[in-house]
């Protein structure tokens, strides 16, 4: 069926025939719709494309004189076309090539002055006059379908019997074929968009049901569709129907229809599909169609002989399964694309199109008929992959209530014809009726809500009644409970699985009431701020404080290559690998951000850029991590940073970087400390696998734990020498990364703000000459404990300084400290210093063996 999915087009006939008031004039419900609907793209007006067609009587018809496929008839279109030449009879003379054309057939008359309805639209549309053909005068002419725009068929013109007739109506020369067909018509073109979360309204049932409420009109569904549906038992085919996917095929529903017959449709119900944007193929096929238009469920019907062992379900292709579809393509299939197969193979995509290989065709005398629902993610999955966008998908894709399948599917057998040969199977996993565990997803939601939570939230005064109506006038069954707890039930129907909440219910009282009626004022809420999320504040101090340190933020993605985890001494296969990749060069998620860092330290050195801080706080995956409660991959955040210089500084690019990471954890009121991972074991066995693609970049000599009781919080310290010569890294470069979401977790002390003392500092170097083997770490954690046992009320900073080592005795070194003290009420004396200078050298020559000298 040849349909514009972008767009979904509504017959204001059909919609008249379905309401119970009469609508405004079309200016007016067009205004009504764009504000309490949809967004109406067009205005279609039928009846000016068919209002000069004419249903007319052929009287006589004689071979034309001077051509063979040609004749001349006469017709009696009762005297309804005014300022026309006619023979003493009151008959009109056409001439006509069809070769179907006889006398006493009923046919379609477009006079002269008439435009031809296929070129209406056209920049320059076909007009008819009266003109001769071969030396006789033709008055207009006899249509075929495509001129008419009804169908393709241009082999003959359209020749109307009884059966053709919409129910009542008689055939009567001179009618309006417009008016006796549906085609004195407005069609009404909504862009699908505004409907994307309301599946109800791809069916004109759906849409006049909302033009009832938007008018304050109560709308009744047809009792086909509400009612609960009872199939009779049949025979005489074999069928077996199986679903194997119920997760995601939620309803599957199919029997079997014997001794059909394959015909043009009543044109009756060609004219309908017109009017509805779609276009006659044959009575089967626009069965399945007329349905899906006029209530948003799509079926499909197979050729029950061209199936192979009697069977048809549901289930996901097989890697590589080819099928050709309707549209003339053939398509590989995957593991993830559902199907509806027969014994043996594939005979459609399901939720999409059917395939070719089962179609029905005039030959056809027997049919299974399909209704089901699919998962609109699935099926949009599929459809994005095979790039195949029907009209079926763009009503399934919007979730499609299986509550319908049932009416459905037994509305289609009554239109088809033939005899039931099958039983009705019906493969699902719920219960028709309300169930509880299914509730908002397959079966309509029960919701209790109150008439002032409603007017709260939309600044009104609606009474009990008020809301009442609203909602009962599309068929949302609302009422207060006997015992008058003060809160109404809401009953959403089947149809409307866009109603699962509260606040649900209230944008749609809203939308019916009309939302520029609503009062333009704020509703009152607490001026109280909102609590600060504690995971943005934490972000914002740890950009503010690498900022003051004079780091710069980067931000890469979250993707990389392959060779940017392996120059980190990262193992690839431990990474998420995507199958959808943005480019061939973003093809990992990575496992840390510090790789992505390390590799835009060369171009800024390029640049020009002899020293720099880069850091950046992202996020890392890693394949081993357990997965979340929904199923995702788990995430961890980092904060990492590299400290890049061509040249040599003072101190070691270890001590540089460390500065940094003491800087901000301090500001951010973090207890911790410094433990070198050279005192584990080197093969880094100790490490579970995650912490270890964290430390690969690092060369574990020249690096420390950050650590945060017996928690590793993250890691400081210089790179291997393959990694720094994999990024191309200056010789002067070091780094930390550290584990966010743990720093988060910890308890930290709060930084209350103290100004600073006026009062003068003062200095004191303190050089400590100890054995080799005495590490920096040590040293520091002894003087400072000296100095918190005897600072009392000065505070004390502790400032590396230097290390010595003398040329001629690498048994020593000397390592000196900058203590730099300050009171907030004094000025300081040499009294004061000295307590403190003499207990850091008495407490270090104690413990480490460490003399000041």
């Amino acid at each position: 069926m040849a349909y514009n999915w972008d767009s979904m087009k509504v017959s204001l006939n059909i919609v008249k025939s379905l309401v119970n008031f009469e609508l405004p004039p079309v200016d007016e419900l067009v205004a009504r719709v764009n504000a309490q609907l949809g967004s109406v793209e067009k205005v279609i007006d039928l009846g000016a494309q068919y209002k000069d067609a004419r249903i007319v009587h052929v009287v006589q018809c004689e071979p034309h004189p001077n051509a063979d496929r040609l004749h001349v008839c006469l017709i009696d279109d009762g005297g309804a076309v005014a300022n026309i030449p006619r023979d003493d009879k009151g008959y009109v003379q056409v001439v006509c090539g069809a070769p179907n054309v006889h006398a006493d057939m009923w046919a379609v008359w477009l006079p002269p002055n008439s435009t031809v309805p296929a070129s209406f639209a056209d920049a320059e549309p076909f007009v008819l006059g009266a003109r001769k053909l071969r030396g006789v005068l033709s008055q207009g002419m006899l249509a075929a379908a495509d001129e008419l725009a009804i169908g393709t068929d241009h082999d003959g013109i359209v020749e109307i019997s009884g059966r053709d007739m919409p129910k009542g109506v008689v055939l009567q020369a001179g009618d309006s074929f417009a008016q006796v067909f549906g085609l004195d018509d407005v069609v009404l073109d909504i862009e699908n968009k505004m409907f994307t979360h309301r599946p109800d309204c791809f069916g004109q049932l759906g849409v006049a049901r909302e033009i009832s409420g938007i008018f304050g009109q109560a709308f009744t569904s047809p009792d086909w569709y509400t009612v609960a549906q009872k199939f009779a038992d049949g025979s005489g085919l074999k069928l077996n129907v199986y679903n194997d996917i119920p997760d995601l095929v939620p309803r599957f529903m199919a029997v079997a229809v014997k001794n059909v017959t394959v015909q043009p449709s009543p044109l009756w119900l060609q004219c309908q599909l017109v009017a509805m944007g779609g276009k006659p193929i044959n009575n089967i096929v626009d069965a399945t169609n007329y349905i899906m238009l006029m209530t948003a469920q799509p079926t499909h019907a197979y050729d029950y002989d061209k199936l192979r062992g009697g069977k048809l379900g549901a289930r996901m292709a097989r890697e590589g399964e080819t099928i050709a579809l309707l549209n003339g393509k053939t398509y590989t299939l995957g593991t993830d694309d559902i199907v509806i197969a027969d014994g043996e193979r594939a005979v459609a995509l399901g939720g999409i199109m059917g395939g070719a290989d089962t179609e029905v065709s005039s030959d056809t005398n027997n049919v299974v008929l399909e209704c089901a629902s699919f998962d609109m993610y699935a099926v949009r999955k599929t459809a994005m992959r095979h790039g195949v966008f029907t009209d079926a998908l763009s009503r399934f894709n919007k979730g499609q209530s299986p509550l319908q399948n049932a009416p459905v599917l037994k509305r289609l057998m009554g239109m088809i014809g033939g005899e039931q040969a099958s039983e009705v199977h019906d493969k699902k996993q719920f219960s028709d009726e309300f169930d509880e565990y299914f509730a908002g997803k397959y079966t309509p939601a029960n919701i209790d809500i109150n008439s002032s939570f409603i007017n709260q939230r939309l600044g009104l005064q609606l009474t009990d009644s008020d809301i009442y109506t609203l909602l009962n006038n599309v068929e949302v069954h609302s009422h207060g409970p006997e015992d008058k707890l003060g809160y109404t039930c809401v009953q959403v129907p089947f149809w409307r699985t866009d109603i699962e909440l509260k606040e649900d219910v209230v944008e749609e009282v809203g939308r019916l009431y009309d939302f520029s009626k609503l009062p333009r004022e704020l509703p009152q809420r607490s001026t109280k701020p909102a609590p600060k999320n504690p995971r943005r504040e934490l972000k914002r101090q740890i950009r503010e404080q690498l900022s003051r340190a004079g780091a710069n933020e980067a931000l890469t993605y979250s993707f990389v290559h392959e060779h940017i985890l392996k120059r980190a001494e990262q193992h690839a296969d431990q990474a998420y690998k995507l199958s959808n990749a943005l480019s061939p060069d973003l093809q990992y998620y990575r496992l840390s951000v510090l790789p992505s860092l390390l590799d835009k330290v060369h171009a800024n050195i390029k640049a020009g850029h002899d020293e720099f801080c880069l850091f950046e706080i992202g996020k890392g995956h890693d394949v081993r991590l357990p997965h979340s409660e929904d199923g995702l991959p788990s995430e961890r955040t980092f904060v990492d940073a590299v400290y890049a210089a061509k040249k040599a500084r003072a101190s070691a690019p270890y001590y540089q970087v460390q500065r940094i990471a003491v800087r901000l954890l301090g500001s951010l009121g973090a207890q911790f400390e410094l433990i070198p991972m050279a005192a584990e074991n080197d093969d880094g066995k100790e490490l579970s696998g995650v912490e270890f693609e964290v430390a690969a970049p690092f060369d574990r000599q020249r690096s420390a734990w950050i650590l945060c009781g017996k928690e590793r919080l993250g890691i400081v310290g210089e790179f291997k020498q393959a990694v720094r010569r994999n990024f191309k890294l200056p010789e002067y470069a070091a780094g930390f990364s550290i584990n966010f979401d743990q720093l988060l977790a910890q308890p930290r002390d709060e930084q209350a703000y103290r100004p600073l003392s006026r009062f003068p500092s003062t200095s004191r170097d303190v050089s400590l000459r100890a054995p080799r083997d005495v590490s920096y770490a040590e040293l520091y954690h002894v003087v400072q404990a000296a100095v918190d046992e005897s600072a009392g009320d000065i505070t004390v900073t502790i400032e590396p300084r230097a290390i010595f080592q003398p040329a001629n005795d690498h048994s020593i070194k000397t390592t000196t400290f900058r203590l730099r003290m300050t009171h907030y009420e004094r000025t300081l004396t040499d009294a004061d210093a000295k307590p403190i200078v003499d207990r850091v050298a008495t407490m270090a020559l104690a413990k480490l063996g460490a003399e000041c000298v």
